[in-house]
């Protein structure tokens, strides 16, 4: 290759690769200390490691189409027949913002809007300096990505989602705030198979 050529085309690739470095900045999330595997609340997996969903074994005595969580395992389980699950990682609640229990799938949306509640955007105020939007149209930039499934007890709204979320590396970290999150992809599929009113437990 000409020697002029091959040092053009390093040229050009190095000013993609700050583009695309630009661009990602301006996505908004909430990672603590860059939702790295050594930090924001301990990682178990990250976006480099973490190698997909999976089919795997699994007994429980929930019907088909049931979602469970564990936080502990930073896990996320669909239920199939013949004890199969499929398995997704996820991104949990960080240190006082976890939440447990059951409920129901009321809603679900595709490229959501974000409304973060009052006590959150007065504690971001507080205790960040940030200041949270009263709403934010759904696209690539908004915390809950591109699909979400509201979570419902006794009629009630928890205002606990399953979400996806434009910091991929957030997977497998304790760093939201009690919502549950997973890659766009994943999310994307998961609300292709999930029907409203599906039970989801959390522990």
């Amino acid at each position: 290759m000409d020697r002029r050529i091959f040092i053009s085309s390093l040229a050009a690739l190095a000013a993609t690769s700050t583009g695309a470095l630009a661009e990602s900045r301006t996505i908004f999330n909430f990672n603590r200390g860059g939702g790295s595997s050594s930090g924001g609340g301990g990682s178990f997996f990250n976006r480099s490691r973490y190698r997909g969903k999976k089919t795997v074994s699994y007994r429980t005595t929930e019907k088909p189409g049931t979602i469970i969580v564990s936080t502990r395992k930073r896990k996320l389980y669909f239920v199939l027949a013949d004890n199969k699950a499929i398995e997704y990682g996820v991104g949990v609640g960080r240190q006082g913002f976890t939440w447990s229990g059951a409920a129901r799938i009321a809603r679900k949306a595709e490229w959501p809007a974000w409304h973060p509640p009052k006590e959150m955007i007065e504690r971001e105020k507080k205790k960040y300096g940030r200041t949270l939007p009263a709403r934010m149209e759904g696209g690539p930039n908004n915390p809950l990505g591109a699909r979400a499934l509201y979570l419902f007890q006794g009629g009630r709204d928890t205002l606990y989602r399953i979400h996806g979320t434009n910091a991929p590396s957030s997977i497998g970290t304790a760093q939201s705030s009690g919502c549950i999150r997973m890659l766009n992809e994943e999310v994307i599929d998961l609300h292709k198979r999930v029907k409203i009113g599906a039970k989801v437990i959390v522990s």
